[in-house]
């Protein structure tokens, strides 16, 4: 019997998957009808639609995927039956003969054993390697809740050593209204493109070939932003019992191969470099340089928690197909933090650290918070089971405390220890991973890392990691998209530009800008020759938060007429009425720390 045919209640989630998998199949029929010489890949359902690897004859035009939309739409018309059969791997090599992507994956099932059933879905005239499910025929597609989007280049199963395909990407729901609803949604991601606000409001650039892929120039407004938060992050750390620390961008081979890098992760490293005859590598990661300076020195139960915080960059090796912007980069800035905590502390540090995490959440606008708790995988894992036990406990217990919405990933751990996530969901309601914190077994005991205990004995202190914003490069990205450009007060690189009428009041406005700049504010005077509604125009596209506008009665008042980027007027205020305006503003914005809990 096949996947798709028995009789069950399927969730929204599962409907549209099976819609999406069987457009994928009619998508690659259509394209095959187009070009019978193409050779098909794969074609899986993705979020929020479906997509399709080929190897064509020629470079896909934006014509091209209207014409294999409107032959999609024909074939749907049909209401042909998936059907559903189970082959040996001598019939599905004779079936694919002549689709050598296809025979390449028959020959992985084969090799895998009798075990791995070789099955195929066909309708119409076209049959595709498949496991399902599917629709039971093509009639529970509308014809006007899908639409191809984009394509793009893939290489044959993500290794940019083999060939190159064109990726076709659709999109598909249940009713036209949830296709137009889910186009409105692309559309305002598309204005919000971090990339293209990041050229716009000149606050990054990462294309100069001098440089290389994949690293980021800030500019000095981008800049003066990771300055700000670089500033708030160590504040706030220092405020709750966090020492600063900074550790090298390189590290011998020996400390990687402790650590376990160079066994798990060497694909994600650089190739090392020679000094003095011993290779070091970039740093993937921060964690062994923070373990080697709690190792430096002898530590009692009394000491604990310790928490260590660091602005630490790393370098990561990520094909060039996959970098994005500052979502997706090679060398990037994490905040890392580290926290050694006994058995009997571990459930409070837990409930410290993700009230702190949230807190920092808040303050860039991020209220919107959802949990997911990863727990001890069935297979392989390290560390005594009992500390697993206590460890999820306390991480399943600090969610309920702090009343979260939350979801549980059974089995989803890391072999090395449990962890929450903490995803945020931006202004457009996209959801994005940011704060993690990961209990870790492993590498305390790989770095031998003990504590005198009140016993007089060797203790292992249990390690927690957290990396609370991921990396500033990707989050950076995720907060330009939010705020769609339009940044709070307290992190805008510009806070207020002000704008006078003729040039008879420009010496004015450098006047109170000077003042401004001396009691901390961030302003700028546009004394070029446009106009003043040009000026204005000009401060709204740049996303600046105060327009202070300034003519014959707002020098002799001392003061200035106040727009926001809203279009809000605020009519005329002192110089010290407009800095009171930020002040408040910029403190709302940023609230105060709540109590967090003592450990």
């Amino acid at each position: 019997m096949s996947p798709s045919s028995a009789v069950e209640e399927l969730t929204k989630e599962e409907r549209l998957y099976r819609i999406r998998h069987g457009l994928a199949h009619v998508m690659a029929q259509a394209v095959l009808e187009m070009f019978p010489e193409g050779k098909i890949a794969i074609g899986p359902p993705i979020e929020n639609g479906f997509y399709y690897d080929f190897d064509l004859p020629r470079t896909l035009t934006d014509q091209d995927l209207k014409s294999i939309e409107k032959r999609m739409k024909n074939i749907v018309k049909k209401r042909h039956e998936f059907q559903y059969r189970e082959l040996s791997a001598q019939e599905a090599k004779e079936l694919f003969a002549d689709q050598p992507y296809k025979l390449e994956l028959i020959e992985d099932l084969e090799k895998k054993g009798d075990d791995n059933v070789i099955s195929t879905y066909k309708h119409d005239s076209f049959e595709d390697l498949c496991k399902g499910p599917h629709v039971e025929n093509l009639g529970e597609i509308s014809q006007k809740a899908f639409k191809l989007l984009s394509v793009a280049g893939a290489y044959w199963r993500g290794d940019e050593n083999k060939a190159q395909l064109q990726r076709i990407y659709g999109t598909a729901w249940e009713s036209p209204e949830e296709l137009q609803e889910h186009l409105t949604l692309l559309e305002e991601a598309k204005k919000r493109d971090h990339r293209r606000l990041g050229r716009e409001l000149d606050l990054f650039s990462s294309e100069a070939d001098e440089m290389g892929s994949g690293l980021i120039l800030w500019h000095p407004k981008g800049g003066l932003m990771k300055h700000l938060v670089e500033t708030f992050y160590r504040d706030v750390h220092l405020e709750n019992g966090y020492d600063l620390i900074s550790t090298p961008h390189i590290g011998r081979a020996t400390l990687w191969e402790t650590s376990g890098h160079l066994g798990f992760y060497k694909e994600g490293m650089y190739s090392p470099m020679d000094i003095d005859g011993q290779e070091y590598y970039l740093k993937p990661m921060n964690c062994p340089f923070h373990i080697l300076i709690y190792n430096s020195s002898i530590h009692s139960y009394r000491e604990l928690p310790i928490r260590y915080a660091e602005w630490g960059t790393v370098y990561r090796y990520e094909r060039s197909g996959t970098l994005h912007g500052l979502l997706r980069v090679r060398g990037f800035t994490q905040d890392d933090a580290h926290h050694w905590v006994s058995r009997e502390q571990l459930a409070a540090e837990i409930d410290f650290t993700l009230a702190f995490s949230l807190y920092i959440l808040k303050c860039f606008g991020f209220n919107d918070v959802k949990a997911y708790l990863s727990t001890k995988p069935p297979e392989k894992s390290v560390g005594d089971p009992k500390d697993w036990e206590a460890a999820e406990h306390a991480l399943e217990e600090a969610l309920k405390r702090a009343e979260m919405d939350y979801g549980v990933d059974e089995g989803g751990g890391a072999f090395y220890g449990p962890k929450i996530d903490l995803k945020i969901r931006d202004a457009i309601g996209r959801e994005w991973q940011l704060s993690t914190i990961q209990v870790d077994f492993n590498l305390p005991e790989r770095f031998d890392m003990t504590y005198t205990g009140a016993d007089g004995e060797k203790h292992r202190p249990f390690m927690i990691h957290r990396a609370l914003l991921g990396s500033l490069e990707r989050f950076f990205g995720i907060l330009i998209e939010h705020h769609a450009g339009a940044f709070p007060l307290w992190l805008a690189p510009v806070q207020a530009v002000f704008i006078p009428i003729a040039d008879r009041h420009e010496d004015a406005c450098h006047a109170m800008a000077k003042k401004f700049k001396k009691a901390g504010y961030r302003v700028e005077v546009d004394d070029s020759s446009d106009r003043m509604q040009k000026k204005i125009r000009n401060a709204q596209k740049s996303k600046v938060p105060l327009m202070l506008v300034v003519g014959d009665e707002e020098v002799e008042k001392g003061g200035a007429s106040v727009r926001l980027r809203t279009g809000e007027d605020l009519k005329q205020m002192s110089a010290d009425e407009i800095m009171d305006y930020l002040a408040q503003k910029s403190a709302e914005e940023r609230p105060e720390a709540p109590e967090l809990p003592e450990v």
